[in-house]
């Protein structure tokens, strides 16, 4: 017999990367929403939005709350995706904007950029879990829950047919979106386990090095390197970290490096960025935000001679979304040919039709 309906916090159920659809059967398939994963607890007398990191995220959405509390019936749990729809697609920057300490900032953003909310699993209706039902019944029983749901409440689209998915994985990057999740149809709801795959596009480009950060608190290895684009007017600009190295390797790149830090500062184009303070510092590899939870962002220059290739999943604006991934060094690549555009130009796909999407049969 179900279990009564589960209580706050419940870790969300994650995914592991694979690098393609999978061919087997047996699979849903949904989009990939990118904002910020919710779970969506509607009790009797209010409705209680969670992170992922099991934090409480009503006082940043007090528009979601009293949407999601007068749209949802009492008793379900719901798993699903903050999100922020524009007429230009999702705007994951704007989204951050949310996230903010001063309780009349986020009243009048929540009227200027209202959120929405994208449901794509159920973990509770009607008083009792759902959890230990097969992946499929879920989503059925949620597309019965919310068969009438209206904006800000939306249901994924999701589809059977893998044709269709890869469909969706080229066309709605351009709506804002950063991939497929594929599901198994008869897998239960696991919380905190990388039981769903995520398949993003992967892509790459040549960057220029033009410093570093320490790793942790050691002085003979590499952190991560930080990488520069040259942008239409030949300003290097920077664009993002990659860190996928083992410890020997960390510790090779030093040594490799090493003759790249004398005289680095001296003309380095990111010389004046460490005594920034706001706006665009955040953009700076010393920067410090919110999002950086006070850790130690300080970064050694290098003259910017180097290139190397790394793997990349998209922009969000000027600046990789996720840290890029080391492919190799570039020897053969002058640094001025590293230019923004090298980078693949995403097609711009209509967020209506996404939300609109039917499977095929």
């Amino acid at each position: 017999m179900p279990s009564a309906t589960p209580a706050p916090p419940i870790e969300p159920m994650l995914a592991k990367i694979a690098e393609a659809l999978p061919e087997a059967p047996g699979f849903l398939f949904e989009p990939k929403w990118d904002g910020f994963r919710a779970l969506v607890f509607r009790g009797a007398e209010q409705t209680y939005l969670q992170s992922r990191d099991l934090r409480p995220l009503n006082r940043y959405f007090p528009e979601l709350e009293k949407a999601l509390h007068e749209a949802l019936p009492k008793g379900c749990v719901v798993d699903g995706e903050i999100v922020l729809a524009t007429p230009h697609g999702l705007d994951f920057d704007a989204l951050q904007q949310r996230i903010h300490p001063a309780p009349s900032r986020i009243a009048r953003l929540a009227k200027e950029t209202p959120a929405s909310f994208v449901a794509f699993d159920l973990l509770a209706a009607g008083g009792r879990s759902t959890m230990e039902l097969p992946q499929a019944e879920r989503r059925t029983r949620l597309e019965r829950l919310l068969a009438k749901a209206r904006p800000p409440l939306h249901l994924t689209p999701v589809t059977r047919d893998r044709a269709q998915a890869e469909e969706w994985l080229q066309k709605f990057e351009g709506a804002g979106l950063d991939g497929v999740m594929a599901k198994l149809e008869n897998a239960t709801y696991q919380p905190g386990k990388r039981a769903m795959l995520k398949i993003k596009h992967v892509r790459s480009a040549d960057c220029v090095v033009a410093g570093f950060r320490w790793y942790k608190d050691s002085n003979d290895a590499i952190g991560s390197l930080l990488l520069g684009l040259y942008d239409d007017d030949g300003v290097l600009q920077h664009v993002g970290v990659t860190s996928s190295f083992a410890m020997e390797m960390r510790k090779s790149v030093l040594q490799e490096l090493e003759p790249l830090r004398e005289g680095a500062l001296e003309q380095h184009p990111w010389r004046d960025w460490a005594g920034a303070a706001t706006g665009e510092s955040q953009r700076m590899p010393g920067a410090q935000s919110r999002w950086s939870g006070g850790k130690d962002l300080g970064w050694e220059p290098l003259r910017p001679e180097r290139v190397c290739e790394v793997k990349y999943d998209h922009l969000q604006g000027e600046r990789f979304r996720h840290a890029a991934v080391f492919l190799r060094w570039r020897p053969d690549k002058p640094p001025q040919e590293c230019r923004y555009d090298q980078l693949e130009v995403t097609t711009p796909f209509e967020l209506a039709k996404v939300f609109g999407a039917k499977a095929s049969a």
